[in-house]
């Protein structure tokens, strides 16, 4: 039998065997043995467990799509990016990044911009214009765009993720009401939120899919990216147009007749996305260290 793990605590695994069931399973030592470690997110195959009632034993992991260190979860089809115009201001850089992580793990990327109540979205919504991924203004505050991200979200397997204080519990308990998550408060001295989620948990949408909340994606899975050629992470930029330069092998740095860098200078590509490009370039074997 199969099932989705949605939550790992103090070695007992939830699974939902089918909706709304949740079995505690414990895991065969061999799956702890060969260095596979069941993750929220993985379909597992599980059997009953003989000698505890109301338990079962995790016999297997089927093949994942992909799986992330931390926060520890697998099979992640949607990286839902949580930023803030007001404060705390989102730096568009680690918008830029994670959308690269993204595309590297094979899951689809949606920028959403929270707190449009206290400040308008159009500065960083006018950056992601031309990119290939969903732009939504939300206000948790107010419920505006909440609909339309519900409908996003329904189907798949979402993350959130994005800097502490953004809203991104405050929009999780908009959108299962009832679960009452902790939020934290802004930091005066600082201005950055506290992070308030401890482990990875899913949790299922009244209407389909599941939310991933998770303590936040640490400075490791940055390291996704350190391994990618230039070329590569070129193409994870889509407005840049990387078919018009002169070299076939250009990476848009000092090379004559970039077209990139001659859409920079005419605005056509966002000078932000065009700086983002060229740090992730340039700090690509530092990160793979962190």
């Amino acid at each position: 039998m199969t099932g989705l793990l949605i939550r790992a605590h103090g070695g007992f695994f939830d699974v939902e065997t089918e909706p709304g069931t949740i079995l505690p399973c414990r895991a065969r030592g061999r799956l702890h043995l060969d260095g596979t470690e069941p993750l929220p997110g993985d379909r597992v195959r599980w059997k009953e467990d003989e000698h505890h009632r109301g338990f079962g034993i995790l016999t297997g992991i089927e093949p994942r799509q992909n799986v992330f260190i931390r926060p520890s979860m697998a099979n992640l089809q949607q990286l839902v990016y949580v930023a803030s115009a007001a404060r705390p201001r989102t730096d568009p850089y680690l918008i830029d990044l994670m959308s690269v992580v993204a595309e590297r793990a094979n899951c689809l990327f949606l920028l959403c911009i929270n707190k449009i109540d206290l400040e308008p979205p159009d500065v960083l919504s006018s950056i992601y214009e031309h990119c290939d991924f969903h732009v939504l203004p939300v206000s948790a505050e107010t419920g505006e765009g909440v609909d339309e991200l519900r409908r996003q979200l329904s189907g798949r397997i979402s993350a959130f993720t994005g800097n502490s204080g953004v809203g991104k519990t405050s929009l999780l308990n908009l959108l299962l009401p009832g679960i009452d998550r902790e939020v934290a408060g802004i930091s005066e001295k600082h201005g950055r939120g506290r992070h308030t989620t401890r482990l990875t948990e899913l949790f299922p949408l009244p209407e389909s899919g599941y939310i991933a909340d998770t303590p936040g994606f640490a400075a490791l899975e940055f390291g996704r990216i350190a391994d990618m050629e230039d070329a590569e992470i070129a193409l994870c930029f889509p407005e840049f147009p990387t078919d018009r330069c002169r070299f076939p092998d250009c990476i848009h740095r000092a090379e004559p007749d970039c077209a990139v860098r001659d859409a920079v200078r005419k605005g056509t590509v966002p000078a932000s996305r065009y700086q983002s490009y060229l740090r992730m370039l340039q700090e690509r074997p530092s990160t793979i260290k962190k």
